[in-house]
């Protein structure tokens, strides 16, 4: 547990508020999940997992696509909306008004999740990190079973700084004393750095191509099929429904961090570990939404997340006529993510925005940057403020539609088409 002097700078205010609720972060054994991208799968993995073994889960992320209560998952269900107003009105309680004017709403909605944990008497919590790492709020936990942390790209460079060996430090800081860690290892220097603060900690480090062998992957539009293996988990034909090159290497990651915990949870066997990974669900990460057209919602919003997208598309629909609704947020690399999806062959673009939101770039500025490149099949490049139009544009004119480029406006048009 988290001493007095191990707590992280910029984490007293949220610490201060948990302490007057006799620290609810302190009640469950937990995973602590960061990363840039594929932590939010990652943590499905693992939580299907563990559900099917027979393990009381709570599974925290964030953002949220549709509705706030999808960020603390018990047992895969969310808690009635009455259950997360009480909490928060407990913790609003407590604060003072110096705090209150302070506390974040990601701080705030941390704090009722690990009260809302607390309440349902975990086996295990699966938590995903907002941002970075090291200041993150999640970084209060106080019974980390195992660190993991998914890939490391430029992302939030504004918070977590300028470099990748920058971001990396603030992301591996939440390795624990005398703990086991593991790290997707997409980055020689930062596996070396990563090996560095294990060692210094005292801590396991695992990491996926060096302690895990992944083979005879099969891409399909229906979900992954591959081998794994590692010191001790040996698995063959594992099946995920999880669609997209990219899941592949997610749902090792989670193997690799199963196969340091299963002596803590004694219940996880090959059985409930197949099981899991068959039927663990992320929504708005290349989830079809659609079959005719096929249309396909994915939360790629910075330059890594599409790259990997990209890659995934020409895999499974080489010779479709592929339509790309984009919207980005203004201070992400939208040119960068342009550039990568323009190399989808026979591709066009359907740039449009999230209707009131100013963080959002102007659907006529996102057309501008797009002009750039050469799309194969866009004949008059034009805009469109209502991304349903876009998305409705698309589907008219291309057998497959990628809706990509901000989780905001996968939230929004997931509704509209589950509605």
């Amino acid at each position: 547990m988290h001493s007095d002097n191990q707590i992280k700078p910029g984490l007293e205010r949220i610490a201060k508020l948990l302490a007057s609720v006799d620290n609810p972060q302190n009640s469950f054994p937990a995973i602590h999940v960061v990363g840039t991208n594929g932590k939010g799968s990652t943590c499905a993995f693992l939580e299907s997992i563990f559900r099917h073994s027979g393990y009381k889960t709570g599974f925290y992320s964030s953002p949220h696509l549709e509705s706030p209560g999808e960020r603390l998952l018990i047992n895969s269900r969310e808690l009635a909306a009455e259950k997360w107003l009480h909490a928060l009105e407990i913790l609003i309680a407590k604060l003072d008004n110096n705090s209150c004017d302070k506390t974040s709403y990601f701080e705030l909605l941390t704090a009722a999740a690990f009260l809302l944990a607390q309440e349902n008497n975990l086996d295990i919590g699966i938590i995903e990190a907002g941002l970075g790492g090291r200041l993150d709020a999640t970084n209060l936990l106080g019974r980390v079973s195992c660190s993991v942390i998914a890939s490391i790209s430029m992302d939030h460079t504004e918070y977590l700084g300028d470099t990748i060996e920058k971001i990396a430090r603030e992301k591996f800081a939440v390795i624990r004393e005398n703990n086991c860690a593991v790290f997707a290892g997409n980055d020689e220097s930062l596996t070396k750095l990563f090996r560095e603060i294990c060692r210094e900690k005292n801590s396991q480090g695992l990491v996926l191509g060096s302690e895990a062998e992944i083979s005879n992957v099969k891409i399909t539009p229906n979900g992954n099929i591959f081998d794994f293996e590692s010191e001790n988990l040996h698995l063959q034909n594992i099946h995920t429904n999880l669609i997209g090159a990219y899941q592949v290497y997610n749902a090792a990651l989670a193997l690799l961090a199963i196969s340091s915990l299963r002596k803590s949870f004694p219940k996880i066997n090959t059985q409930t570990i197949l099981a899991g990974m068959k039927n663990a669900f992320w929504k708005g990460r290349f989830e079809i939404i659609s079959h005719d057209p096929i249309t396909i919602l994915d939360g790629a919003h910075n330059p890594d997340g599409v790259a990997k997208l990209t890659e995934s598309v020409k895999e499974l629909f080489s010779g479709e006529k592929v339509g790309l609704v984009y919207a980005a947020m203004r201070d992400k690399d939208y040119e960068s993510c342009l550039r990568t999806l323009n190399s989808i062959p026979n591709s066009s673009i359907y740039p449009t925005c999230v209707p009131n939101m100013k963080r959002s770039l102007e659907s006529e500025n996102l057309e501008k940057c797009a002009r750039k490149f050469h799309w194969e099949n866009s004949q008059s490049l034009e805009n469109f403020d209502e991304p349903i139009h876009a998305a409705r544009k698309s589907q008219s004119e291309n057998r497959v539609t990628i809706i990509c480029g901000s989780l905001y406006l996968i939230g929004m048009i997931r509704k509209y088409f589950q509605a």
